[in-house]
């Protein structure tokens, strides 16, 4: 059986560890920058991926348990260079249709739903109750928030933030590196590098 660290042991990686334990995927090791006080999965200390001593033959495969779009890309680039593989973690509740394409490092949070024909980037976050419909097609290191619906044919690009809530109209394409506030609807194309927000949503900067 595989040995299994997860990078990142706060908040969202909590998250990703549950499901890891519904799927009876067993975690040993965790990265962090320091050794954290509290530890309510028991795992064991493996010291910061970046440091220069970290030992990658501690762990055979690595779980993202990073939150962050920029941070998870750098990360996963680390982790690949040293000839590991990065799972993907599924919750068990989550719905996937068939002929779904996925990459490496994902996480898909409980009562997900996955429609036909998308295509989902590396590295990516589909949060907890989030749903993506028929063809759409998504980049790598995106993080959809809890909540968030994709309409049919929508187009995300790498490194993208759509907030909980927000709802993208179909065919909509949006540029890499945008955000997008919680409880947005956002009706027109974003080009790169911009933040929207509001109903509907509106360039902020």
């Amino acid at each position: 059986m595989d040995r299994i660290a997860i990078i990142g042991y706060s908040g969202h990686s909590y998250v990703v560890l549950d499901a890891c334990l519904k799927n009876d995927l067993p975690v040993q090791f965790y990265s962090d920058l320091f050794e954290k006080d509290e530890n309510p999965f028991d795992l064991q200390y493996i010291g910061n991926e970046s440091g220069a001593i970290f030992d990658w033959n501690l762990a055979d495969s690595y779980i993202l348990g990073i939150g962050d779009n920029n941070i998870r890309e750098k990360i996963s680039s680390r982790i690949i260079a040293n000839g590991k593989k990065i799972l993907n973690v599924i919750h068990p509740t989550s719905t996937i249709a068939n002929f779904v394409q996925l990459g490496h490092g994902i996480y898909i949070g409980p009562q997900t739903i996955v429609n036909a024909l998308v295509q989902i980037g590396d590295c990516c976050i589909i949060n907890s109750g989030a749903i993506v419909e028929h063809e759409c097609r998504i980049g790598n290191n995106v993080h959809l928030a809890p909540g968030s619906v994709l309409a049919g044919q929508v187009a995300i690009g790498k490194n993208t933030f759509i907030g909980a809530n927000a709802v993208i109209k179909q065919g909509i394409i949006i540029g890499d590196n945008v955000i997008i506030g919680a409880g947005s609807v956002v009706l027109n194309n974003i080009p790169t590098g911009e933040v929207w927000v509001g109903n509907p949503a509106k360039k902020l900067r």
